[in-house]
């Protein structure tokens, strides 16, 4: 009961993280699952692969929730969403099973690493050098591909990379945020089903997992983060949220340093 809270609690914050940022809550999730899973004794082994593909499989009803929320704002460019999603999908897949034969111990130290450069980015306030042409059906198919790959790696929705890609583009924050909401359900999606398929009969599984997504997480997650993505998604676009990102940077910071002394 205790950790099923904590997963309500948890799902809260990644929702509004959703909503606002455009991003999955993947960073806050995963870490905090990574925790909870060594306090109950799940093997070394798969507990970080647990982690990452569970956070993933709770980021579809985040992403489906904050997406509506958009959507009805009118907000999202659903025409880069659908020749983004391909890639998208395939580059998650790839992903997945890239990382099902990394150890454990060392897919905790890449998400440190990645916990650090996302802090001292947000910090920092850093954008892609110059302004870039949207590219044709290929390119931007291409850009799903790597956007999907890296996020399969940290249990995340693809925000981190999309939005500064978007904005790159020459694409306004308001609409780069709602469209990054859109493009991270076709992540989170395909590896929920890769990583399913991906652990499937695993030895070391906890019981109520299938393959490497661990329901009972899942659903205390989504209970929560479904209406606070939908809060989330309305402050967007009323409130400034540079506090809220240097606050968020800060966590994150704190988190990296954390795994990488692990």
């Amino acid at each position: 009961m205790f950790f099923f809270l904590l997963y309500l609690l948890v799902g809260a914050f990644a929702g509004l993280l959703a909503g606002l940022f455009g991003i999955g809550g993947g960073m806050v999730i995963v870490p905090v699952l990574i925790f909870s899973f060594i306090a109950v004794g799940v093997s070394p082994d798969v507990l970080t692969h647990i982690a990452v593909a569970t956070s993933l499989a709770s980021i579809v009803f985040t992403s489906i929730s904050s997406v509506w929320t958009h959507h009805r704002n009118g907000a999202i460019i659903w025409r880069i969403v659908k020749l983004m999603t391909i890639g998208l999908i395939v580059g998650t897949a790839i992903g997945v099973f890239f990382i099902s034969s990394v150890p454990g111990p060392v897919l905790q130290k890449l998400i440190g690493v990645f916990a650090l450069l996302l802090s001292l980015k947000m910090l920092l306030n850093w954008q892609p050098p110059g302004e870039g042409k949207e590219p044709g059906a290929a390119g931007l198919s291409i850009a799903g591909g790597v956007i999907g790959f890296g996020s399969s790696w940290f249990g995340i929705g693809g925000g981190t990379f999309t939005v500064p890609y978007l904005s790159w583009l020459r694409i306004n924050m308001r609409n780069a945020v709602a469209t990054s909401a859109a493009c991270g359900l076709p992540i989170a999606v395909a590896a929920t089903f890769a990583n399913i398929v991906a652990g499937w009969n695993h030895p070391d599984l906890p019981q109520w997992s299938t393959g490497y997504v661990y329901w009972p997480a899942v659903l205390g997650i989504a209970i929560a983060s479904v209406p606070c993505a939908r809060i989330g998604a309305k402050l967007a676009h009323s409130l400034d949220a540079k506090l809220l990102k240097k606050l968020f940077a800060v966590l994150l910071f704190v988190v990296g340093i954390r795994f990488l002394l692990a």
